[in-house]
């Protein structure tokens, strides 16, 4: 089951946005391909990595998600290297072909962000490749909405390419894992357990998951049931603090999580280095508001 798989790190400039966004280079002696190409702010930083590997050839651009900070560079891509072609869920083509709403979707959301990773430029649809032509060189599609609607996992031989299907997770010096969910609004409960439920059914069971934030990870069934306990745990949390009436949920969730969740938790922050840190408690507000949303619409 020989391959070679590289982890290209995407750093922008902005403090805590390292070991953060990923690309990953898969090459075997059927197929090469790169997954989530990042925001077009870095995409010449791939190109020269990619080059640096000795990379002539990609047949495949695979995109699990089409938001900017995965896929925004993909057309810069694809004018690199000639041969490659784009597969995305179906509901996202119009989107990377036309990208304008996605782009306007994308500063209301996350305004000085999206700014900072760049404006998307257009797929040309010729350049899409077919679900048939995955399937000849070996790679499995698994939807996996929980995420987003269009969110998707690639597998290939032994490997998870699980976009931000388990979550967001960190290496840390313990080896200890950390894990926070990757659920911005609009969350839906169902769709991301069920999600993990069909990581969990693969068959053969992969080996190794590759996260898009960020590492490589073994035993990928463990890290789904994980980060199923996770958002349980958060949403049940949420929960008691709505129905009680507690001012400040925010506050009052996070230092809750700080006590009672092991992978996202005080002691695991600890090991994080002040940047990182802070990072991970920003992108936690859009978690918590989204699972707000869904409580917020379940009790209707």
């Amino acid at each position: 089951m020989t391959y070679e798989l590289e982890l290209i790190d995407l750093e922008q400039p902005r403090c805590g946005y390292r070991r953060f966004l990923s690309a990953w280079l898969y090459r075997d002696d059927k197929v090469a391909f790169v997954v989530d190409p990042g925001p077009s702010s870095t995409i010449d930083v791939l190109i020269d990595e990619l080059l640096a590997a000795e990379v002539r050839h990609l047949d495949f651009v695979l995109l699990t998600h089409i938001h900017i900070d995965h896929a925004g560079g993909t057309a810069e891509l694809l004018r690199a290297f000639d041969s490659a072609r784009v597969f995305c869920h179906e509901d996202g083509r119009r989107h990377i072909a036309e990208p304008a709403r996605l782009w306007d979707g994308s500063l209301k959301v996350l305004g000085d962000v999206a700014r900072m990773y760049g404006e998307p430029s257009a797929v040309p649809s010729e350049r899409l490749a077919s679900p048939e032509q995955l399937a000849r060189a070996g790679i499995k599609v698994i939807p996996t909405p929980g995420h987003a609607a269009h969110h998707m996992c690639f597998v290939v031989k032994d490997l998870l390419f699980a976009g931000e299907a388990i979550g967001t997770r960190l290496p840390l010096p313990s080896r200890r894992p950390y894990l926070r969910p990757a659920t911005p609004p609009r969350f839906f409960l169902e769709q991301a357990l069920a999600s993990l439920d069909a990581l969990m059914a693969i068959e053969p069971e992969p080996e190794r998951a590759a996260f898009a934030h960020y590492g490589l990870v073994s035993d990928p069934k463990k890290w789904c049931e994980m980060a199923k306990q996770q958002i349980l745990l958060w949403v049940e949390i949420l929960a008691d603090l709505k129905n009680r009436g507690v001012e400040n949920i925010h506050e009052a969730m996070v230092e809750r999580l700080m006590e009672q969740d092991p992978y996202f938790g005080r002691s695991v922050q600890s090991e994080l280095p002040e940047d990182l840190r802070r990072r991970e408690m920003d992108f936690i507000a859009n978690t918590i508001d989204g699972m707000l949303g869904y409580l917020e619409d379940a009790s209707v």
